[in-house]
């Protein structure tokens, strides 16, 4: 591992960091003892969020550490400050550096910059916190994950993207059902083949991907920064509403997940996401626990 070892994206963690931050997870708090203790982690937000904050400053403090929130404005990434200066100022400081940003970019030059460890809350690239609280719930949903099938409903987008790369490398089959335009391309779908032993496929056609699977996920269809494209938005995805008509064709004991916020009557029906069969409050409480999990991984324990 290296001195500061990263995670901007799932695939940075390889197979085996993936099964150590599952089962570091998995435990109880008490077994992980103090890692963190007298160390400081920096929580970098250019977007709020309810979940992410909350998990990650729980998670710091489980484990000994002293979480420090700060906004966007406060650092102005390449604005107040070039993201190289703001990295070596912080390292200083912490031990770790997770970064909620808008630009991957500025997350690839923390890492380069090799003075502290990063971690990606969210970029407009990728999800891996929500993508390890994903894998998280359907282990303990069902257990070995090898030739169980994911469907993702909707938007081809960067918590899809994490989603598909952690199942991938979980042994799971990924069938995504986007609209065109909203799809993952050829190429990208060529190096998600390569991730793992489940098989990748994409078709428009959400009924084909969800009929048989076990879970099957979704996501708004209007993220932050995509406001001013919200109609055009809604009738490209008018067909993927995740209902019980379509859920039904899932397996039977197939589970319901959403990253939140969820708009119910959107992506979602009501009683989908608020029926039996819907895991999405386990998966919100599921992101601190995986955070936990990362962060005790990072930091070397086994």
């Amino acid at each position: 591992m290296s001195e500061h070892p990263s995670m901007l994206d799932i695939t940075d963690l390889g197979p085996e960091g993936l099964a150590s931050v599952v089962d570091l997870a998995l435990r109880p708090v008490g077994d992980l003892g103090r890692p963190l203790e007298g160390d400081g982690v920096a929580l970098v937000f250019e977007k709020p969020s309810n979940r992410t904050r909350h998990s990650m400053e729980m998670a710091v403090s489980q484990l000994g550490g002293h979480p420090v929130y700060t906004r966007g404005e406060e650092v102005g990434l390449d604005s107040r400050e070039p993201v190289e200066d703001v990295i070596r100022v912080l390292a200083g400081y912490h031990r770790i550096v997770a970064a909620r940003v808008f630009d991957h970019g500025h997350l690839k030059r923390m890492r380069a910059a090799a003075v502290t460890s990063v971690v990606n809350l969210l970029s407009d690239h990728s999800h891996p916190m929500q993508a390890l609280a994903d894998v998280l719930t359907m282990t303990r949903e069902f257990g070995d994950l090898t030739g169980r099938v994911v469907a993702w409903v909707g938007d081809y987008n960067n918590v899809a993207r994490s989603l598909a790369e952690v199942s991938l490398m979980s042994g799971m089959d990924v069938r995504l059902a986007c609209p065109a335009g909203y799809d993952a391309s050829d190429a990208e779908l060529d190096r998600l083949s390569l991730l793992g032993a489940g098989a990748i496929s994409q078709s428009d056609a959400a009924a084909s991907a969800v009929e048989g699977a076990h879970a099957v996920h979704t996501d708004t269809w209007v993220s932050m920064g995509q406001e001013d494209d919200a109609a055009t938005r809604r009738a490209a995805f008018a067909d993927y509403t995740v209902d019980a008509e379509l859920f039904s064709l899932a397996a039977d004991d197939a589970v319901f997940m959403h990253c939140m916020p969820a708009y119910r009557g959107l992506e979602v029906s009501a009683d989908v996401f608020d029926g039996p069969r819907s895991r999405v409050i386990t998966q919100a409480h599921d992101r601190m626990h995986a955070a936990r999990g990362l962060l005790a991984h990072l930091v070397g324990v086994r």
